[in-house]
């Protein structure tokens, strides 16, 4: 037996017979997908990728899997698809922080102004090997880092299986880590000891 559908998937079933019911998704998940998207192409390409991804769900809102516990996944996979369509604009404003230390997209999180000197002497190097990780490394380390996704919600939505988010995931941190100077080998954090 299964269960009532989850509200998202209540909310695109809803939305095949009255499409103003997608809205409350749009509401729900746009102003994240927004967030991610400047941070990986920055904000001139936000507006567009992110209306275009909620435009290609609408299109294909049929296909959904409605035993889905959330849309999310299905969001961010389709903003993954056309993040990778502009590539070069996202290795191009990596490779430009890196040159310049200066991310204009990052919230201020640092309180202190030495840990704020410290995070953008780090941020040139971590901008660069951003730059060099492969398209879908990069796709499974910022939807974990960014996003904050689980690994099974990055499978999800890149449509990979779940070992393969380990693996991308665990090649991306080695050679951040590198990069950044750290020992690769002797650098590990809670989320891999733990199996998140």
């Amino acid at each position: 037996m299964t269960g009532p559908p989850s509200p998202d998937a209540a909310a695109i079933g809803e939305s095949l017979q009255h499409p103003e019911a997608f809205a409350h998704l749009y509401d729900r998940y746009a102003a994240d997908v927004h967030r991610y998207v400047t941070r990986r192409l920055g904000a001139q390409a936000a507006d567009d990728v992110t209306s275009e991804t909620f435009l290609v769900a609408f299109r294909t809102r049929d296909r959904f899997d409605s035993t889905a516990v959330s849309a999310r996944p299905w969001f961010y996979g389709i903003t993954a698809k056309l993040i990778s369509r502009q590539r070069r604009s996202e290795v191009r404003m990596l490779r430009a922080y890196a040159r310049t230390g200066c991310d204009p997209v990052a919230e201020s999180w640092a309180d202190h102004a030495d840990s704020r000197v410290v995070a953008q002497g780090m941020q040139r190097e971590l901008s660069g090997a951003l730059a060099r990780l492969s398209t879908g490394d990069r796709h499974v380390l910022l939807l974990v880092a960014w996003a904050e996704f689980s690994y099974q919600e990055v499978a999800d939505a890149l449509g990979i299986p779940l070992g393969t988010v380990r693996s991308r995931l665990n090649r991306a941190r080695r050679k951040i880590r590198t990069a950044l100077g750290a020992d690769p080998a002797l650098a590990v954090d809670a989320s891999e000891v733990a199996g998140a």
